[in-house]
């Protein structure tokens, strides 16, 4: 018997931990909808596209009309999983904090990610498994902060895990579950080549705490290994 035709929606797919959701989805049947700011020089991107017959669009994070234009496009579409993969991090210390940056990293990482379950949560609402899944991380939380340091990229994401929070109350009345995600410290441009682990354990592991999410365990801030962190 065919396994059901799911479809998952993610966000900043052109490398790193998107473009790995993207491959790892794709080689598992699933329809998926990369969404990245330049498909044109997306070029592992488009090789996965062509190779899995992807759906590739160009989407700005940081741009809520094309956001709102993008949803619009989609309107008919049934979203099982929408992830919020798309993030910055910007560099910053006390004594030299850019504020301009500061004001970007909460665009993308806290605001984006609410503007697409805003603009998404019709699609998702009308589909068979009906789930969010922000990527956030270890650092926005204040519990795990014995550092200090990083000052634009922890609380952005501090803020992004208190919208998801929000996000899972507010949406649980419409069947959709909500997950905030730390994916490890892994071996990306973002994270770095000392990373922990590789794309594909971490997205690995992510997808199975996706898998696992219901309204029952909705507004969890978890580990790609399974694990509860504490906010």
């Amino acid at each position: 018997m065919d396994k059901p035709a799911y479809t998952v929606l993610v966000t900043g797919t052109n490398r790193g931990l998107g473009l790995e959701f993207v491959k790892q989805y794709a080689a598992d049947g699933w329809d998926v909808i990369a969404c990245c700011r330049e498909p044109d020089s997306a070029r592992d991107l488009n090789a996965l596209a062509q190779a899995y017959d992807i759906e590739v669009i160009a989407l700005d994070v940081g741009d809520f009309e094309q956001i709102d234009k993008v949803a619009q496009q989609l309107r008919d579409r049934k979203i099982d999983v929408l992830i919020n993969n798309a993030g910055i991090y910007p560099e910053s210390s006390l004594g030299d904090l850019d504020y301009a940056a500061w004001g970007e990293a909460f665009t993308v990482n806290c605001m984006a990610p609410l503007k697409m379950a805003e603009a998404f949560s019709a699609q998702v609402a009308n589909s068979q498994l009906q789930k969010i899944a922000t990527l956030s991380s270890k650092m926005g939380s204040v519990d795990d902060n014995t550092s200090g340091g990083s000052y634009i990229y922890r609380t952005s994401k501090a803020a992004v895990n208190m919208a998801m929070k929000s996000l899972a109350i507010d949406l649980k009345p419409l069947g959709i579950s909500v997950v905030t995600l730390h994916p490890g410290w892994v071996q990306t441009d973002m994270g770095g080549a000392n990373g922990l682990i590789n794309t594909q354990t971490s997205v690995s592991g992510l997808r199975q705490v996706i898998n696992l999410l219901t309204t029952y365990n909705t507004g969890k801030f978890i580990a790609y290994d399974g694990k509860e962190i504490v906010w």
